[in-house]
């Protein structure tokens, strides 16, 4: 299983790193992978995506919290206004624009177009 945040790089530095600062299923189980877009599309030129190195998970069922960050090789800041999968939710929510998927199957949610 993985989830996709889609975002946009600003223009800035094409390299951009991702860490697992914490997670309830531990970070050493937590794989992490920026990938740019082929094409970009509005709001994303890149996503993080986020996955898991082994284990399984029961429907109805969560990993706990995972806490992330991302920056680009020069430390430049993102503009997040506009990017696909960024909400100003203030507790957990769904958010469909954060997409998941089994192998390369769409599970739920909606990428971007």
């Amino acid at each position: 299983m993985t989830a996709r945040y889609y975002f946009t790089r600003d223009g800035g530095s094409p390299d951009v790193r991702a860490w697992c600062d914490h997670a309830s299923v531990g970070c050493a189980a937590v794989r992490l992978r920026v990938v740019p877009l082929s094409t970009a599309v509005p709001g994303a030129d890149a996503y993080l995506q986020v996955g898991f190195t082994g284990g399984s998970l029961a429907a109805g069922l969560d990993t706990g919290d995972i806490q992330l960050r991302m920056a680009t090789s020069d430390w430049s800041a993102f503009d997040e206004a506009g990017d696909y999968s960024r909400t100003n939710a203030a507790a957990y929510a769904d958010t469909p624009a954060v997409p998941a998927y089994v192998g390369t199957a769409l599970a739920w949610g909606t990428p971007p177009a």
